[in-house]
Formats: C-alpha cells, sequence, structure tokens
C-alpha cells in the first residue's frame, strides 16, 4: 500500500504560565507558533479543549492537517511511560491527567507526553549542546530543578518513568520543605523560591552590609543576577552559597551515572558562573576521584524560548503514528 510520509509534527511546551505551541518540520524548522496563559483553565478538561482548538488553528494555517503525523507534550511532573501528569506540585492541576490521551481523543492524532527536563534532554541531543554525546544529564533549573539522564545513546527513564528527580534527593536533613511533601530536597535551595529564600537569609545575617536586594519588594533570580553584575556583595553570597549546594547534589549523581557532561538550562541558570563557578568547585571537590576533571558544565545552547517545543517535536517523531484520518 502506498502511503504519505507526514512532514511535520507539533511540539507543545506546558509550563505553569504559559502554554507555547509550534509546528516543527524535519530538520526542525519552526513554521508556526502560537501560546495562551495556561493558568487561565484551572479546569484541565478546559485546558485540553483549549488547548486542542490552538492546535487546530495554527495547523491549519501551516499547511493542514493532512500533513502533521504526530503530538509531543512537554510538561513538568509529565511521565511518558504513563502518558501522564503525576502529582504535580506546581501546575495547576492535581492527581494524574492523562493528559495525552485527552488530548488525543479531541485531535484523533498520536500524542507523546514527557517530563519537561526528558524532552529538554531530546532536544539538546538532536540540535544543541548534547548533540553527539551518548552519556550526559541534562539539568533544568526554574521554578523546579528537573533533570534527565541519557545513557547509552538513550534516556534512562526508570521502571515507572520518574529517574531523574535529582530535584528531590536530600542535601540537608529537616532541612526547608519542599512542594513534594519532604523535607531538605536539593530544589528546595537551588530552584527560584529557594534562591530568594537564601537571598533574605544572608540579608538578616549581614544587617550592616548594604545591598541593592535591601530595595525591591519582589525579589526574583534575575534581578539577583543583576545585582551580581553591579557587585552587590550579598548577592553574590546568595548564588556562592547556592551553587555550593548545587555542586554537592551534582557530584553525587554524577558519582552514580559517570556522566561525559552536565548541560544546564532553564532560567535560573542564566546566572552563568555565579552560580555555576562556585557549584563547579564544590562538585570538583566531592565529585568520585576518578570521574574528577573528567565532567564538563556547559550552558545549553538552544534558544529558551523554543528548546521545549523542539524536544516535544523530537518526542512526536518517536511515538507510533496514530490517525483517524488515514
Amino acid at each position: 500500500m502506498l502511503t504519505t510520509f507526514k512532514t511535520k509534527v507539533v511540539g507543545v511546551d506546558i509550563r505553569s504560565e504559559v502554554t507555547k505551541l509550534a509546528v516543527v518540520d524535519i530538520r526542525g524548522n519552526i513554521i508556526g507558533s502560537a501560546n495562551f496563559n495556561t493558568l487561565d483553565y484551572p479546569d484541565v478538561n478546559n485546558y485540553v479543549s483549549v488547548l486542542s482548538d490552538q492546535i487546530v488553528t495554527l495547523v491549519e494555517a501551516n499547511g493542514g492537517y493532512e500533513n502533521i503525523r504526530s503530538v509531543g507534550i512537554s510538561v513538568p511532573s509529565g511521565n511518558f511511560k504513563l502518558a501522564s501528569i503525576v502529582n504535580s506540585p506546581n501546575m495547576p492541576w492535581k492527581g494524574v491527567v492523562p493528559m495525552a490521551a485527552m488530548l488525543r481523543d479531541r485531535l484523533g492524532l498520536a500524542v507523546a507526553l514527557g517530563n519537561n527536563a526528558h524532552v529538554m534532554a531530546l532536544g539538546e541531543h538532536a540540535y544543541g549542546s548534547a548533540h553527539g554525546l551518548t552519556d550526559f544529564i541534562i539539568v533544568t533549573i526554574g521554578s523546579g530543578l528537573g533533570s534527565c539522564i541519557f545513557s547509552n545513546g538513550r534516556p534512562h527513564l526508570g521502571v515507572d518513568g520518574f529517574a531523574g528527580e535529582v530535584g528531590h534527593t536530600c542535601v540537608r536533613r529537616d532541612g526547608r520543605q519542599c512542594g513534594c511533601g519532604k523535607k531538605g530536597c536539593l530544589e528546595t535551595y537551588t530552584a527560584a523560591k529557594g534562591i530568594v529564600m537564601t537571598a533574605h537569609e544572608v540579608m538578616d545575617e549581614r544587617p550592616d552590609v548594604p545591598s541593592l536586594m535591601r530595595q525591591v519588594e519582589i525579589l526574583t533570580p534575575r534581578i539577583i543576577t543583576e545585582f551580581c553584575d553591579k557587585g552587590d556583595e550579598l548577592a553574590i553570597e546568595t548564588y556562592r552559597r547556592t551553587g555550593e549546594i548545587l555542586g554537592l547534589g551534582l557530584a553525587n549523581y554524577a558519582s552514580v551515572l559517570n556522566p561525559q557532561a552536565i548541560i544546564f538550562t532553564g532560567g535560573v541558570s542564566r546566572a552563568g558562573d555565579w552560580l555555576l563557578k562556585p557549584a563547579y568547585e564544590v562538585f570538583e571537590k566531592y565529585v568520585f576521584q576518578n570521574a574528577a576533571g573528567k565532567v564538563d558544565f556547559v550552558p545549553s545552547v538552544i534558544d529558551d524560548d523554543y528548546r521545549n517545543v523542539l524536544g516535544a517535536a523530537v518526542l512526536a517523531w518517536d511515538v507510533p503514528e496514530y490517525s483517524l484520518f488515514k
């Protein structure tokens, strides 16, 4: 039977505030894109209906439905094996949400879903800093800290699809409360809220030291980075402490996995050397001696706006094809 090869997929990047989607061709070119506010739809059924409508509108404006093979979704707490969002601490929908099946029923196309770190790793391997590597770790730091392990050229997801949750490994016994329900998780010290908490601790400990941070009502990691660039002593100390804890957590991680590189993505990683230099110094101090000096710390080179939709497109190409329109 003669079949027509479909040359495009749809990549969807669901984040806590905004959802981005794009039609992507086989070479990774963005053909067309759109976005809408995730938080406008706290009911997941309404959200999936809107997402479905947005996909159809975008596809029809960029070559038509008959050219689309499948859809890939990147989402925090996504589980590829279950094709669901599972107990997300940072998304508006709680419990287990079978989003891939919900969207497939509406679109009549194959839908694959993965954790955002898993999807980032696919994008980096295909188009970015991990191209040509077989064994590496993606670490994404933003509102949370996610990770994906690439082993022997393939993502390692674990028996239930939850491998790579380094953000929820304990670095402080009875430490800060985490959204996962545990205490002392790496994420609580190195993701956005944790960095801001550290900044306030630093200021409280040293009330006699002037700081630009004291003049800001709502601090963010981006603002703290800007103050580091201006030589603010306490802002620099904030990232030094954050980097030390990150480096220790990653040293333990790398000692187990023996990667070629750790690739950093996410908004917090834009702090650059203010974060990664102290992290690397501590990493080298505590990583297994036979791995010392052999693990590269590498920033992502893919545009932040499209990294996840490109990774989601890679995920979409791998899912078995399905269509109601053959």
